[in-house]
């Protein structure tokens, strides 16, 4: 069973393709596209190890010449050096603006891939084949692509839309059980700022923390409600002038946090479970909502073994200077994304430096350990 959802934007359209067990179809559903020959596979060695042959030689049987570039994997590589190698190799090749590039893997290959294609001969074509949840979810979709720079996360990038974003859900049985627990946050994120019918969804599963204690037919639904949601918002403001700020919740301290641990004690999806423990706990302070609601979710980012704590060696003026550094501040403001009901979040810059600083010392304590699984 596929689902197929529709982007519109005002200036482009791209189709996402759920679709189990079709990852060796991905050439056939490119050849309707009206891409030049030339197609560049930008991924990292495990995921090119275990998926790279059936993408590869989907591609070459439906008449494209494929190369490959491999960049190593994780966050401390999304780096404007890693995109220069790109760009050699896309040179050795002679992409021209006919030519494509094909992210294979995660959210950290999608965003790099998606900035070379962004910025090589001004713009050439892009394709996202995620492989991990929280790309599947969330980094294939909308257009953000960019890297790292020392001092914060993704300030280099650009908006560019792939031509299609490509989804075998079955491709998550190789994913590190951490990652996807990951990619778990940005879904529960969803379900907080905008559809209350994937946060029940996700209450009545017992776990959420393995790929092995969801239902097939579950997690089929859970990808595609959450692709959805990220469309909905995505198609009312392609550039975040507006509502697609809504989507930064839980990222405003969960960057920061990345930021401060140098992107490697933990993850993205683990810094965001925080920030939504945090943005919680900021919104019951100021009255915007319920304990009990901040409970129920804070219910569902334990179920996915995801931490909710901040490392006691990371100091709170510390983080509030990080904060200050995000690229979502605006004229000095801190932007915090805080929900008010299941659903329905709201966007505000005026939280005092005192409100942020207590909730950051009520969760302070040593992160659990995190089984990284296989």
């Amino acid at each position: 069973m596929s689902s197929l959802i529709d982007v519109t934007l005002p200036h482009t359209s791209y189709k996402i393709v759920i679709s189990p067990n079709s990852l060796e179809d991905i050439g056939r559903n490119l050849t309707s596209l009206d891409l030049g020959k030339k197609i560049l596979v930008v991924s990292n060695p495990e995921i090119f190890n275990y998926y790279g042959k059936t993408v590869v030689n989907s591609l070459k049987k439906a008449g494209f010449n494929v190369f490959h570039h491999l960049i190593p994997a994780g966050e401390t590589y999304k780096t404007l050096e890693s995109i220069s190698n790109v760009y050699d190799v896309a040179l050795k090749h002679r992409l021209e603006r006919s030519s494509t590039l094909l992210a294979l893997g995660g959210g950290v290959v999608g965003d790099m891939t998606g900035f070379a294609a962004a910025t090589w001969l001004r713009g050439i074509n892009f394709v996202q084949v995620p492989t991990s949840l929280l790309a599947m979810v969330d980094a294939s979709i909308g257009g953000k692509t960019g890297v790292n720079h020392p001092q914060g996360k993704n300030l280099i990038g650009a908006f560019y839309q792939p031509r299609l974003v490509y989804i075998d859900p079955t491709v998550l049985k190789t994913l590190p059980m951490r990652e996807f627990r990951a990619g778990m946050a940005e879904v529960i994120k969803y379900g907080v700022i905008w559809d209350q019918d994937l946060f029940r969804q996700l209450e009545t599963e017992k776990k959420l923390d393995s790929l092995d204690n969801i239902n097939v037919e579950v997690m089929e639904k859970i990808i595609t409600k959450s692709c959805q949601a990220k469309v909905d918002v995505v198609s009312q403001d392609e550039k975040e002038a507006g509502i697609r700020a809504i989507l930064n919740y839980g990222h405003t301290i969960g960057h920061a946090l990345e930021s401060l641990t140098g992107y490697s004690k933990i993850n993205h999806g683990e810094a965001v479970a925080v920030g939504m423990v945090a943005a919680g706990k900021i919104a019951v302070k100021l009255g915007m909502w319920s304990a009990e609601n901040t409970q129920r979710q804070d219910n569902l980012i334990k179920k996915a073994a995801l931490p909710s704590t901040i490392d006691n060696s990371l100091k709170s003026p510390e983080i509030l200077d990080s904060l200050q550094l995000d690229k979502k501040v605006k004229a000095g403001k801190i932007r915090f994304i805080l929900p008010t009901n299941i659903g329905q979040v709201e966007i505000t810059e005026n939280i005092a430096s005192e409100v942020i600083t207590t909730v950051l010392e009520e969760i302070k304590n040593q992160y659990p350990v995190v089984n990284n699984g296989v």
